[in-house]
């Protein structure tokens, strides 16, 4: 028995040895797993407008391609990625650009956005993280794409930076 306990370590380190060369091999990113919901349908939800509570925005009236950002005014990383979505929006046209102000007091997102500017056709509010869980979101910021059939075809984790601009989100469309 004495002698078997002598092996467990080696055997252990095998183990871990073999888990981190798969994950090499397979060009795994631990930092950005796969989402469940790619090629999935866009989860069901309604929001309101930031600026008009009369104007709601739901899962039933997306009918073109949609760009989803969860962003808050207190999120360092949203506001790295923010000038992006000014570029997306000159450079595809016809993608409807919508953000969803996760958790965030509604004066704090409009005045964030009035500072920044607002590159979005529509900003919806997620006070209470809801539309976030339905999202399966981890963090802020998060972005989705959605085609015009409805379904997810691009998630991102963190902030868009100009190499996921181009390399991901423009071989898209």
């Amino acid at each position: 028995m004495i002698k078997l306990i002598k092996f467990v370590p080696i055997i252990s380190l095998a183990f871990v040895c073999v888990f981190f060369l798969l994950f090499i091999l397979l060009e795994k990113d631990p930092s950005n797993p796969p989402s469940a919901l790619i090629d999935k349908q866009l989860p069901e939800f309604s929001t309101v407008n930031l600026y008009d509570e009369n104007i709601i925005l739901s899962s039933d009236n997306i009918e073109t391609y949609t760009l989803i950002n969860f962003f808050a005014s207190w999120c360092n990383p949203c506001r790295a990625e923010h000038h992006l979505f000014f570029k997306i929006k000159k450079n595809y046209p016809n993608i409807y650009l919508v953000g969803i102000s996760h958790k965030d007091n509604p004066d704090d997102s409009k005045q964030y956005l009035s500072e920044e500017g607002n590159p979005y056709s529509f900003v919806g509010l997620d006070q209470d993280g809801r539309i976030a869980l339905e999202f399966g979101v981890f963090g802020l910021p998060e972005t989705f794409i959605i085609n015009n059939e409805g379904k997810i075809i691009f998630k991102h984790m963190g902030p868009l930076t100009e190499k996921i601009l181009d390399d991901e989100i423009s071989v898209l469309f």
